[in-house]
This record gives structure tokens, sequence and C-alpha cells, in this order.
């Protein structure tokens, strides 16, 4: 056993590797301080409130958006699109031991990242349609797992995710326009031919994550709450012999060590 193999921690059981085989997802409760999640929140937050000629371009970086019509209105619509890249903070919540962890346990090797997006889901923005994340990060082999982190509760009324269990066995799905635009962005894409009578609402506290297949049939929809956020960090890994073959942005692989 190698010095890297020693020091990871080994947080999964036998029967949540093969929960995660089954279904495509599982989900990792208490697993990031109420603490570290407060400050990462504050300091995504403090970033998007600079004044536009203080505001790092990265920050700024996909604050155009069908949703909002001004800068200031974007400041809090839009995600926050590969922090990790700039933002040490964001680089570290990358690399949390307890994430490394459990994809070395899912994969059977070390993972790297690949992607990071904040979300901030106001009260009354859209939710995104049921998609594989497959259809927009291609890799091979194909090892693809996010990670998707409650920056607070999440619940159905303020726009959790929703998953279809086991759907990571029908392989990549054919994508098209999304038909709902009351519910879900008009800016992704639906997958077809999936019974979504099986689509299940994941309802996670602050400071749980779910991690889940690169060909899970996932979603969520408005947040129909009247003051509640449901912000949120997702993150994309590959292992680390896996290669994105697409989308040039995404082909840095970022140790986890």
């Amino acid at each position: 056993m190698d010095k890297a193999q020693q020091t990871r921690l080994n947080p999964l059981t036998e029967s949540q590797i093969e929960a995660f085989t089954n279904n495509g997802y599982l989900i990792i409760k208490n697993s990031v301080s109420t603490d570290l999640i407060d400050a990462y929140n504050r300091h995504i937050h403090d970033l998007r409130a600079l004044a536009a000629d203080e505001m790092p371009e990265w920050v700024k970086e996909g604050m155009k958006h069908n949703q909002a019509d001004s800068f200031d209105k974007s400041r809090f619509t839009t995600r926050v699109f590969n922090p990790h890249k700039s933002d040490s903070f964001s680089l570290q919540m990358m690399k949390l031991p307890i994430i490394r962890g459990a994809l070395a346990q899912l994969l059977g090797d070390e993972a790297v990242g690949i992607q990071t997006m904040y979300f901030f889901k106001e009260p009354g923005s859209l939710g995104q349609a049921p998609h594989q994340d497959y259809n927009y990060i291609h890799n091979e082999p194909n090892t693809l797992i996010g990670v998707w982190m409650a920056m607070e509760d999440t619940d159905v009324e303020n726009g959790c995710l929703w998953v279809v269990p086991g759907s990571h066995r029908l392989g990549l799905l054919k994508h098209s326009d999304v038909r709902n635009l009351k519910e879900y962005d008009p800016l992704m894409s639906e997958a077809q031919n999936v019974d979504l009578t099986q689509e299940i609402p994941v309802e996670l506290s602050k400071g749980d994550f779910i991690v889940f297949h690169n060909l899970l049939v996932h979603s969520s929809l408005r947040n129909k709450s009247a003051d509640r956020w449901r912000r949120s960090n997702v993150i994309h890994y590959i292992r680390h012999d896996s290669e994105v073959t697409r989308r040039a942005e995404l082909k840095q692989k970022i140790s986890l060590l």
C-alpha cells in the first residue's frame, strides 16, 4: 500500500458502495461542518456583492442569463462557474478528505476534480430539466461522478434535487429541448425515454451531500418558496486515468492530494 492509500479516508461501508452501484447515487449525511458551509456561503456572496469595477472577471463569468436583465439582478441569479480555477477556498472545497476517500472507494482508485459550480437558486428561480451529466461531459474511460453539496437545508419547496433511482443502467439517453418552461431553465436539455413517475425528491440538510453516477437521470424544480434560497455546490470528478474528450475548459485535472 502506497503512502496516499495509507492516509486516505475510507468513509463508506460495503452496503453504501452496493447502494451506489444499484441506485446510481448515495447520500452522505452530516459530511461537511456547518461552520465551513457558512464561511463558504459568505465568501461567494461577498465576491458577487462587489462593485462591478472591483469584481474579478472570473466572478462575473456567466452573469448574463435569461432570468436577469441587468448586472445587479444577475449577481445572485447566475451560478459561479469553475471558481476552483481562481479561488483557493473553492479549490479546498473540491479537495475535502471525505469526498476524496468516498470517490476512491467508488472508483477503485484516486479521483481528480474537473469542474465546480456554485448555484444560488433564489426564490422563484427555475430548476433544471431531467438530464444525465455525461450528455454534457464526455470522458473516456467513462468514470464521471458528481457531488451535489447542500449549502443549506433543501426540500421540495425550495427546489431540491430529484433522481430516478437505477436510471444509470439505461445508458446514455437522447436529450432534446426542454418542454416545461414554467419549471425548467430553457438553456438545458431534457432526457427522453425515461419513466419520470419513478422520480423521487432528495431532501438534504445543510452539510449533507449526494454522490451520483454520470448516467443517473436527475433534475430540480422551480424554487417555490417565498424567501428561502437553495444554494448548492456542485463538483464533478473523474478517475485520474480518465480524460475529458471535449470542452477544453474541463480538461485540466486537479489532484485531490
